[in-house]
């Protein structure tokens, strides 16, 4: 069965006859590494922003585009991840994906000039956009709804601790190799994944149904829904600069939401395949966890930028120091991600997302605390204050929207959920960078001026009362995620 296995002809059956009943938790583990280094390679670039811009000499709206051309990407292969599986099934699309994430990160350590460097992060978005929504298919499919809330906190522990130690040990690679060093940190994370999607990982497609040709993708969705989001993102990078092409973008984001929504509507009308099923959010909680997710998003990967440039930028701090002080938090994040798993299957949904979101919220209005000089303690104690805001978030938010969902919607559920999440990424990004300019330029200050500044750190202040103010208003809808009326019946597959 192993050789089945590895020559590429086994089934959800076969490895289970193989393996026994601890296969599920296997499989799990397999898909935990390849997601484990395309979050990684999401954040841990940011603490080598500014060597980079150095070397390069960018400005900030040109460095922001090495976080959020990442996500653009991201978002864009999100939406194609059910049509993917269907066509390749899950072992030759992890398979890829990973070989694609490992060449992004080969690519950009190496490249001479920024436009490979940036065309190295597009290419490891659209490997990391593949995969991130697998592990929660599986997670519905594979596991009992007693064991999900368990499962999901054992995944989110370990994908965590990539990124909780990865920026560590890449500030102080960068600080004794440069910027170029951290881009390999992905690799070894893709040898290995590639190594389990050969011995765990099925190569049929969700439902256990053998991948073939059958379905069709939606090619004009997925143009449509690539355009809207460079609009948007091209839109509020010129409406800081005051350019003229800031109203014609953001009226072209609107225009390509309002297209993909009429398009997706006519193919669910004709009988067709769409992109989006709109029916999903047809169920209130995916509806609702959709909007939390999208603001969520916003928030956390705005955070995730403006963080480590606030304390190398505002502060003063070395690359390292950032990775030394993240550290903890990530560490932390971790175990609170594992107690809260469990409770993900014993309490509801609305009062650990809420619960999460106030004290991230929280993380980030104190950040006004942080002084100027030995800031250290408190950055260690708000960080800290964030991460376990995310350890309720994470594993109880895609949980909570989709065990209402009808298995046939689950893979497209997951796909939708995440795509959102990473909109609302992509346009926190560049609404920090935005935001911030403009503060600094408020306080008569530039970041290209030397030393720790009151009127640059007062920038960055307003910039996190700014995310605080939406995890508030993700507070909002998220208590409204109440349990649905009757538990869902999930199939293994």
């Amino acid at each position: 069965m192993r050789e089945a296995a590895l020559s590429g002809s086994a089934t959800v059956a076969e490895l289970t006859a193989r393996w026994g009943p601890r296969y599920r938790w296997l499989l799990l583990l397999s898909v935990m590494v390849g997601t484990m280094a395309s979050i990684m390679s999401s954040t841990i670039v940011n603490v080598a922003i500014p060597g980079m811009s150095h070397e390069f000499t960018l400005g900030q709206e040109a460095a922001q585009w090495v976080s959020s051309g990442f996500m653009v990407a991201t978002t864009v292969s999100m939406l194609a991840t059910p049509w993917l599986l269907g066509r390749f099934g899950y072992r030759r699309l992890y398979v890829g994906t990973m070989l694609l994430l490992a060449a992004g990160g080969i690519v950009g350590g190496l490249a001479g000039f920024f436009s490979l460097v940036l065309a190295a992060r597009v290419a490891e978005g659209l490997a990391a956009g593949a995969v991130q929504p697998i592990p929660a298919i599986i997670i519905l499919r594979a596991f009992e709804p007693h064991e999900q809330g368990r499962a999901n906190g054992i995944f989110g522990m370990g994908v965590v601790l990539a990124p909780a130690i990865g920026p560590s040990i890449g500030g102080v690679l960068v600080d004794w190799f440069g910027w170029r060093s951290i881009f390999f940190m992905v690799v070894p994370f893709c040898l290995a994944s590639i190594w389990l999607a050969f011995t765990f990982v099925p190569d049929t497609a969700p439902g256990g149904i053998a991948a073939g040709r059958g379905k069709k993708l939606d090619w004009l969705g997925l143009v449509i829904g690539t355009a809207g989001t460079l609009c948007l993102l091209n839109g509020l990078i010129e409406l800081h600069r005051g350019g003229a092409l800031a109203w014609p973008l953001l009226a072209g984001a609107a225009f390509a939401l309002v297209a993909f929504v009429a398009w997706q509507r006519r193919l669910i009308a004709t009988g067709g395949e769409p992109l989006m099923d709109l029916r999903l959010f047809g169920y209130r909680n995916f509806a609702l966890g959709s909007l939390v997710a999208f603001i969520y998003g916003t928030a956390l990967f705005g955070s995730t930028y403006l963080l480590p440039v606030f304390m190398q930028l505002g502060l003063q701090l070395s690359a390292s120091y950032v990775g030394a002080i993240l550290m903890p938090a990530g560490l932390v994040l971790a175990l609170t991600i594992a107690v809260v798993g469990r409770l993900a299957d014993r309490y509801p949904t609305h009062v650990l997302v809420t619960t999460g979101l106030a004290l991230l919220a929280a993380s980030f209005a104190l950040m006004f605390t942080v002084p100027a000089t030995h800031p250290i303690v408190l950055l260690v104690v708000w960080a800290i204050l964030g991460r376990i805001g995310l350890g309720f978030i994470l594993p109880s938010l895609n949980l909570g929207s989709m065990r209402a969902l009808d298995p046939k919607f689950i893979a497209q559920g997951s796909s939708t959920i995440n795509f959102l999440r990473m909109v609302g990424g992509a346009t926190g990004v560049s609404l920090c960078g935005i935001v911030l300019e403009w503060r600094i330029a408020a306080h008569g200050d530039l970041l290209s001026n030397p030393g720790i500044r009151p009127a640059r750190i007062a920038a960055f202040h307003e910039s996190f009362w700014l995310l605080a103010a939406l995890c508030g208003l993700a507070m909002v809808a998220a208590w409204q995620l109440r349990p649905p009326a009757r538990p869902p019946e999930n199939r293994p597959e």
